[in-house]
């Protein structure tokens, strides 16, 4: 058997204004949670629509636990919670979920037990009995996770999941994701919420106008670049010259957030600053240390400083033309 939830090989969908993908390509093995990236317009919707059969690929193949995507096989395997929501406004929060129950073919004693237990988790809760049309968009895309959850799926699409929710409704969705995942789902991110992805998922890929331009595991690259910054006191602007000098390292002065390369602004001896090098061991930190130390620095604080995804987002785009939604 397979140990792969999701198969793409060269999954394309053209449409005659040039949207959409071009030979995606992309395995996720059985228990791994992928966050998938891109700027407005990548075609990352389009890949996700494919997956999950709602529309036909114009080239490639995939397969989703085995099964061919669109076949029955493979759509009863998956949760799918599209970016944009909408669900009957006349009914209750409660038989909105009870209907997808229904359309999934679960039996009845399911859904009964099944159906309040969603709600409570993903935080509808009593809010159940009242009618959609009285429900923010939050509690909507709350709802929304809830029908995407309700036959228990083996691989859940989820396409900006807490786009609509306040930073508790985010960090609650985090926490039912994580839980998820350790129960071995295998979980499909489509999210602007970097930080989710970093914490969350195990393997990233980024798409731009339709291509993945760039796909490694989430430790791997935040691994890439290991910064240490030193907080001291008593800094002069020629300590710097010979620091670098001593170490043959380079070190940059932090100013309002951001490393420079060298030191230009006007200090004085009693001067508080912020000194960043990329390192490779801990070993150099404590020679630093020593070192400013001995120089007759006050050292305040010590502290790592890995590359955060962000930072590896706006790098691999910047200075590419990517389809937003203005054009």
């Amino acid at each position: 058997m397979s140990k792969s939830a999701i198969d793409a090989k060269g999954l394309t969908k053209e449409y005659s204004n040039g949207r959409g993908c071009r030979n995606v390509t992309i395995t996720v093995g059985k228990g791994e949670a992928v966050g998938f990236l891109g700027p407005n317009g990548a075609g990352k919707s389009t890949f996700v629509k494919m997956l999950v059969g709602l529309i036909h690929p114009t080239a490639g193949e995939a397969t989703l636990m085995s099964a061919p995507i669109g076949t029955l096989e493979a759509k009863r395997q998956i949760g799918y919670l599209p970016e944009l929501y909408r669900y009957q406004e006349w009914l209750t929060g409660d038989e909105v979920v009870r209907l997808h129950g229904r359309l999934c073919g679960l039996d009845k004693q399911v859904i009964d037990k099944r159906v309040p237990e969603l709600l409570h988790m993903v935080g509808v809760g009593q809010r159940g009995k009242d009618r959609v049309k009285h429900y923010s968009k939050g509690m909507q895309q709350r709802l929304g996770l809830a029908c995407a959850l309700v036959n228990d799926p083996a691989v859940i699409f989820l396409d900006e999941p807490s786009s609509a929710m306040d930073p508790v409704g985010r960090m609650h969705v985090r926490n039912i994701l994580e839980e998820l995942k350790q129960q071995g789902k295998t979980i499909f991110l489509n999210s602007h919420l970097l930080e989710d992805v970093e914490v969350l998922c195990d393997r990233m890929a980024l798409l731009n106008n339709g291509q993945v331009l760039r796909h490694g595991r989430v430790v791997e690259v935040l691994q890439k670049r290991v910064c240490w910054r030193f907080k001291v006191g008593g800094f002069s602007p020629f300590l710097l010259s010979w620091l670098m000098d001593t170490t043959g390292l380079s070190f940059g002065v932090i100013t309002d957030g951001k490393a420079e390369g060298g030191f230009t602004g006007e200090t004085g001896i009693d001067d508080t600053v912020w000194l960043e090098a990329e390192l490779e061991s801990e070993e150099q930190v404590g020679w630093i240390n020593t070192l400013l130390i001995g120089q007759g620095m006050t050292l305040y604080e010590v502290t790592k400083v890995r590359e955060r995804l962000e930072e590896w987002f706006m790098e691999a785009v910047a200075g590419l033309n990517h389809r937003g939604e203005q054009e």
